[in-house]
């Protein structure tokens, strides 16, 4: 049997302690934890509790769908060929459609100082989404080289001030890139943002054994190439995994309530705490509303006013096709 190309490092690395919520009886078994590193073509690369990757297969009933994602923590029984068979998934803690990876628990919303222009409204929509699918977020500000320093500190300092941890980054030269990896420690963690502002480029600076192809940004579009094509999970030097994923730039809102949409902005949260109606109230047309308020005395950033309302609207116009 032919194998796939492009098998991940072999490295060691603890497991997450989550491998004891498999079945109690799969060591008596002869069965082995590991963790799903990455798949093709019916095939998964599995880190084991040791550090060794071996190739496996699914027993026949996990086959059907999505039963096995990358970041899967499973118990495999090894074969004589030196691969192996997976024959238990463990207990997941969230799960990603797109890109379809298992127990993520931190996002890192990229984007780009310069080339392309920073997008507010769909940051913002990627850190209401990360919220709103249990995750940990942070924002990353790359290409830190293209900009003057007042510039990144500026756009650091208004995603602090709405309750995000915030830093800048630059993959070409490595600024920010240690005090990156060391918020990434311990997690299995997904980059997200649109093509272009160098998540590919930061995955190889933050695991420079990773040789991914980088993309460079369209002059005509002002957008890049999407460069990564599979999701793998990439062993980081201080413990944890960064799943690098395919290029996408947009997490699911599709199930939230819009009366739900304030408590995923931090921000607005604390605003809307202070407002007279409660969480009756939409902030959009409400008199002596407190979020409205703030906005007008500049204690809540316009740019994540304009955020929240149009993902009310849109939230508001699914809401109103699936009953209407």
């Amino acid at each position: 049997m032919e194998l796939p190309d492009g098998a991940p490092p072999e490295v060691s690395l603890p497991l997450p302690e989550r491998g004891a919520e498999l079945a109690p009886q799969a060591a008596a078994e002869g069965l082995v934890a590991g963790v799903v590193v990455s798949r093709s073509a019916g095939f998964y690369w599995v880190q084991l509790a040791g550090g060794q990757l071996r190739l496996c297969q699914l027993r026949g009933r996990l086959r059907a769908g999505d039963s096995v994602l990358v970041g899967d923590r499973v118990w495999v029984r090894p074969t004589p060929d030196g691969r192996g068979v997976i024959e238990q998934v463990g207990r997941r803690t969230s799960q990603l459609r797109r890109p379809p990876v298992a127990n993520v628990s931190l996002a890192v919303a990229v984007m780009a100082l310069a080339q392309p222009e920073p997008d507010l409204e769909l940051l913002d929509r990627l850190l209401a989404a990360a919220q709103a699918a249990g995750l940990q977020a942070v924002v990353c500000w790359n290409k830190a080289d293209l900009v003057p320093a007042e510039q990144a500190r500026r756009l650091v300092e208004l995603y602090r001030q709405a309750g995000y941890e915030a830093l800048a980054t630059s993959a070409l030269t490595g600024f920010g890139v240690p005090e990156l990896r060391q918020r990434l420690a311990g997690h299995i963690s997904t980059l997200c943002g649109p093509s272009g502002v160098g998540k590919s480029a930061l995955v190889n600076a933050l695991c420079p054994d990773a040789g991914q192809a980088t993309g460079e940004v369209s002059p005509r579009l002002g957008r890049g190439r999407h460069t990564t094509r599979t999701v793998r999970l990439l062993p980081l030097a201080g413990g944890g995994w960064v799943a690098d994923t395919p290029g996408f730039s947009r997490l699911e809102l599709a199930e939230l309530a819009p009366r739900d949409l304030s408590r995923l902005m931090p921000d607005i949260a604390r605003q809307a705490r202070e407002c007279r109606f409660g969480a009756d109230c939409l902030h959009v047309a409400e008199p002596h509303c407190a979020v409205r308020e703030a906005v007008s005395r500049g204690s809540l950033a316009e740019s994540r006013y304009r955020s929240y309302r149009k993902l009310l609207r849109e939230l508001q116009e699914l809401e109103a096709s699936r009953y209407g």
